[in-house]
């Protein structure tokens, strides 16, 4: 019987019940009767007004007048005299009550007035308010919040049988598939390993950024495996009473174990795995405790178990030893940003099944999206399909991929924005000096796209795209990047003879990166090979609070001059290709007046590097 016919049977006793309470108390009542004495009853059949009298209860008498109109009383016996006897005493003759003049008729007690009515009259509202009682606790064990359900493993389980994620679905992590294909085949020969001694790892931990794919590589996992798979989150332990969450985990580990073999996935571990001994609960709090819990039920595993537990966490740096160690979370598993290679291959899998058309060039734009994760990358080509249907196309094209990555990096076009005249020309060349200079130093990045049109909080746009990944940035590269950051305010101050606030995230940026290459990169030479100040970071907060000054005042001092000539001297160079090429300078802002946006192949008309590109690497005094 499902839980459906179940509510309905339910809903049908009490209504049922409430119905008979209701009968009953009506039967009790007689409204609109006029209640009569014994004195009256013996009066009216003195008078002749009676036609009959039945006795239909022990205590209950109903009278028929002549008339035709009825009355009842209750209570008319008098220690044991019947009614007869009764209306004698008052007077009335034998003849009176002659069967000819009064029909007196007894009416034997039926079973209802014996046993079934008083039984229900005491018995029916004290089993109505347990019915009522049963129901509300019944509901509240298939709830979500309620209290009759906190011990219990909010887990939800997926099937095997048929798979919905397979390996096959996760592109740009190689080397993490290959690491989890060793469980995949645990899973499916066991026995395999068994033979050889050989014992599997009882935990993974998937560690990487967000949208990097850790669920999804988890799900695969199951997938390939054909096995149960059961997924909760590190927050659903965690309640405000202590020990719900410890039998919580237990409950999750006894239904593991009831499917075994399978798969037990566990989001955002950090969230119960945090190292203990850093919350501000103390050493007994609720965290804590479930996190024992967890420690235990995966000490107690056999061999023969064959349940793994996977694990996902960006901050593998807060979690608590014990987890760690091996015999718990034996293998780490790290998901980094994927290269221009797997952004391409993920890409690849997010297409599928959508329109594009042929000129669509996946490597490219797998080119332009430096830093993207997977989740960015499917968010990108379901902006890329709205924008295709707004524009009632029928397919994807390359223009409608380049535009959704300005939108998932930097938000809409602001079109509507209103700006006078002269604030347009100061943002044009603003722009422009951006692209002019960085197309002039050797080590910048290519100039992608400029426009005027402002996105975010953003008047205006440059956009650069690398021709390669790069995990390391050189001395060189980062100085250029400087550069042409100031390009902005470098060509506002030599058009205008003056200055705006429009450089004020450019200034930030080359201060953050200035001040980094003195500090923490040694790229000074005159500061040295040397970290100048310790980042301290509280592991319950998981975030960094301050830094400690650990040099003297001087040194702050000459880490400030530094910076600042680090600046200054990237500032100089801006001006100075500026004032070189100055009339691609004006090229470039006025075509960017006449239609707002000029793409990578229209700027190198307008302005062709120079050959040789001047080194990005300004002459520090």
């Amino acid at each position: 019987m499902n839980s459906r016919s179940q509510n309905f049977i339910v809903y049908f006793v009490l209504i049922v019940a409430i119905a008979a309470m209701i009968y009953i108390g009506l039967r009790q009542e007689t409204p609109g009767q006029e209640v009569l004495t014994i004195n009256q009853v013996a009066q009216d059949v003195k008078d002749g007004e009676v036609a009959r009298i039945v006795i239909e209860e022990e205590n209950h008498i109903r009278v028929v007048y002549s008339s035709g109109t009825e009355n009842e009383k209750d209570a008319y016996k008098e220690q044991d005299a019947t009614l007869v006897e009764q209306l004698k005493s008052l007077g009335v003759s034998e003849e009176q009550l002659s069967p000819e003049n009064v029909v007196i008729e007894v009416k034997q007690p039926s079973l209802w007035t014996n046993l079934l009515g008083p039984t229900l009259i005491y018995i029916l509202p004290l089993l109505l308010m347990v019915g009522v009682l049963w129901f509300v606790f019944r509901q509240a064990q298939g709830s979500n919040n309620a209290a009759m359900s906190f011990g219990k493993s909010r887990a939800r389980m997926f099937s095997g049988e048929h798979p919905t994620v397979t390996f096959a679905d996760v592109a740009g992590v190689e080397e993490s598939k290959q690491e989890l294909a060793e469980v995949v085949e645990f899973l499916k020969e066991p026995q395999k390993f068994i033979q050889l001694g050989a014992r599997i790892p009882k935990g993974v931990l998937l560690v990487g950024p967000p949208g990097t794919g850790k669920t999804l590589l988890a799900k695969a996992v199951s997938g390939e495996a054909g096995v149960p798979f059961f997924s909760i989150s590190g927050s659903e332990f965690v309640e405000m009473f202590v020990g719900v969450g410890a039998s919580r985990v237990r409950d999750l580990f006894d239904q593991a174990k009831r499917h075994s073999p399978c798969i037990v996935f566990v989001d955002e571990i950090d969230a119960v795995g945090r190292q203990r001994g850093a919350g501000l609960g103390g050493s007994h709090d609720e965290r804590e405790q479930t996190l024992n819990q967890m420690l235990v039920e995966m000490d107690g595993f056999d061999t023969d178990t064959n349940i793994i537990i996977i694990a996902a966490t960006n901050r593998p740096d807060i979690l608590d030893p014990a987890l760690l160690r091996p015999g718990r979370f034996d293998r780490r598993v790290t998901l980094d940003r994927p290269d221009v290679k797997g952004r391409e291959a993920i890409l690849k899998v997010h297409v599928k099944g959508k329109p594009l058309e042929p000129e669509v060039d996946l490597s490219s734009l797998a080119r332009g999206t430096p830093g993207f994760v997977g989740a960015d990358l499917e968010n990108l080509v379901n902006e890329s399909a709205i924008l295709a249907a707004r524009r009632n196309k029928k397919s994807i094209g390359q223009v409608d991929m380049e535009d959704a990555i300005e939108r998932v990096v930097m938000g809409p076009e602001r079109k509507s924005r209103l700006i006078s005249d002269e604030e347009k020309r100061i943002i044009a060349y603003h722009e422009a000096g951006h692209a002019v200079v960085a197309n002039t130093l050797a080590e910048a990045d290519p100039v992608q796209k400029v426009t005027i049109v402002g996105r975010g909080q953003a008047g205006g746009v440059t956009w650069f795209r690398p021709d390669e990944d790069r995990i390391l940035m050189s001395r060189k590269k980062m100085l250029a990047t400087l550069a042409y950051a100031l390009g902005g305010r470098a060509a506002e101050e030599i058009v205008f003879d003056d200055i705006t606030s429009g450089a004020s995230n450019d200034i930030e940026q080359v201060t953050r990166m200035a001040r980094a290459m003195v500090t923490r990169l040694g790229m000074s030479d005159e500061m040295g090979n040397v970290v100048y100040g310790q980042k301290e970071e509280l592991i319950f907060l998981g975030r960094e609070i301050s830094e400690q000054r650990d040099y003297s005042e001087a040194v702050a001092e000459q880490i400030d001059r530094e910076v600042r000539k680090i600046v200054d001297e990237s500032y100089r160079l801006s001006k100075e290709m500026l004032r070189q090429y100055r009339t691609q300078l004006d090229l470039v802002a006025a075509k960017l007046l006449e239609v707002e946006s000029i793409t990578r192949e229209e700027f190198e008309q307008l302005f062709p590097p120079p050959t040789p590109k001047k080194s990005g690497t300004p002459q520090l005094a």
